[in-house]
């Protein structure tokens, strides 16, 4: 068994390993701009519309769960650093199975993902340039990106480092110039008191409902900083400082805002959906250019996604091929890079946004309702491998648990009964029932081929 302070340095199919090119910086940056996700500014319009003020409620119950499966997947990532992540700790305590369909499922849901980001930082862009085609655009960041995930690990990482400053020096500023306003000492506006919060429960419980499962989806991507740990200097480190903080990152960037923007701006304003609530918000302080200047953040944030979930979705494929669960191409590296794995999420994501224009209402449709609640089934891996792997580690290596789960096992029982709240809720709401469902069947599909090819393996 390796040490607490050691990496097991994963070799590809060639047997040539990956770099360790990430720098501390680098891996705490990402760290603390990886929760400022694209679906934060872009997706939480819907789930103030719905929820009124009591959004605040939603992201705080749902930012308490991510902050449970974050400190389970802290534990397992600083014991057993892995570019595989959850994928690889649910094949060392369930079996090859578990890791095969948890990380298959993830790959696409990080590829499509990378469609549905060019697709949205393609719009702003053709907005500001009227008349330029939105696929030329997706094309011409997929290529950038794609290029700077095939260079080395390092070129990933300054991106990530430029692009989480950017982002964290804009939701500060605006947390800041938020909380003037509402004290009333903002020159040029008044204090709105609480006028905009009187109507908590607009909708009642149904929206606050919809609130919660649309909170629940914004806060994908936290997992990045698990897989990137294993290609740092100091994995083990890197993770447990990630997650130690993870609490109040979640609490000041998510909750504050949403309590920022749901006392700034009424909640029933066409503004928040169709502007976003961040502008909504600015444009409401009477800023000059502050809306505009919040549209550069957006693109930002959408790009950082891109090139994160390049890197993310290349790193489990790679990780999934080394552990035998994949085609063995996939697994070539060159430069300490996962080359081959990293052109593949490319051009899968760039697919997905070809058939958002070739096949809009069927293929693509479909595509993204099987995703929809990839999520959370890769939470419930998490929680049920933490269970399993905190029993082992405490009886076989207890030098390992450098991070360790709270009130273990009772919170990662709760963390598990919310996960299970969730999937109620979803079959509840027509919208998500749909998305519950062809999760379900993708996931059935790929545990089915899973466990075939594991009986296979040990037939042999």
């Amino acid at each position: 068994m390796p040490s607490s302070t050691t990496q097991e340095t994963p070799t590809g199919t060639d047997g040539v390993s990956l770099s360790h090119g990430l720098k501390q910086r680098h891996l705490s940056m990402i760290a603390l701009g990886g929760v400022i996700g694209a679906g934060l500014f872009v997706g939480s319009g819907a789930g103030i519309a719905a929820a009124g003020p009591s959004i605040v409620v939603a992201y705080a119950l749902s930012g308490l769960l991510v902050m449970l499966v974050m400190r389970m997947l802290g534990e397992m990532s600083a014991a057993y650093p892995s570019s595989g992540s959850f994928s690889a700790h649910a094949e060392r305590a369930i079996g090859p199975w578990a890791g095969f369909t948890a990380g298959w499922s993830f790959w696409v849901l990080l590829c499509t993902a990378v469609g549905l980001e060019g697709i949205g930082a393609a719009k702003i862009v053709s907005g500001w340039l009227p008349g330029t085609p939105e696929w030329a655009w997706v094309a011409l960041f997929m290529v950038v990106f794609c290029g700077t995930n095939l260079a080395a690990v390092k070129n990933f990482g300054e991106f990530e480092f430029w692009f989480a400053a950017l982002k964290v020096a804009a939701i500060t500023l605006f947390l800041v110039l938020g909380v003037l306003a509402i004290l009333g000492v903002l020159p040029g506006t008044d204090s709105p008191g609480t006028g905009n919060l009187t109507d908590f429960l607009p909708n009642g419980g149904e929206g606050l409902v919809i609130g919660l499962l649309a909170s629940v989806f914004a806060y994908g991507g936290l997992e990045t900083v698990t897989i990137a740990a294993a290609e740092s200097e100091n994995p083990v480190q890197g993770v447990a400082s990630a997650v130690r903080t993870a609490m109040w990152r979640i609490a000041l960037f998510y909750v504050g805002s949403m309590a920022v923007i749901v006392t700034l701006v009424p909640w029933d304003s066409e503004e928040v959906v169709e502007k976003g609530p961040y502008v909504a918000a600015l444009d409401e302080l009477g800023i000059p250019g502050a809306g505009q200047l919040m549209n550069v953040v957006v693109l930002v944030a959408l790009l950082s996604a891109m090139n994160a979930n390049i890197y993310g979705a290349s790193r489990i494929a790679y990780s999934l091929v080394e552990r035998g669960q994949g085609p063995k191409g996939l697994g070539r590296v060159s430069g300490g890079v996962p080359r081959i794995a990293v052109l593949a999420s490319c051009v899968f994501g760039f697919l997905c946004v070809l058939l958002s224009y070739w096949r809009p209402n069927d293929v693509f449709a479909w595509l993204l309702n099987m995703i929809g609640a990839v999520i959370l089934v890769v939470w419930i891996f998490i929680a049920v491998s933490q269970l399993r792997l905190r029993r082992r580690m405490e009886r076989e290596a207890p030098g390992k648990l450098v991070v360790r789960m709270w009130a273990f096992p009772w919170l990662t029982w709760l963390a598990l009964a919310g996960m299970a709240a969730v999937f109620v809720l979803m079959a509840r709401e027509p919208d998500t029932r749909v998305q519950l469902y062809s999760t379900g069947g993708m996931t059935l599909a790929l545990a089915a081929v899973g466990y075939a090819w594991q009986k296979a393996r040990a037939r042999r």
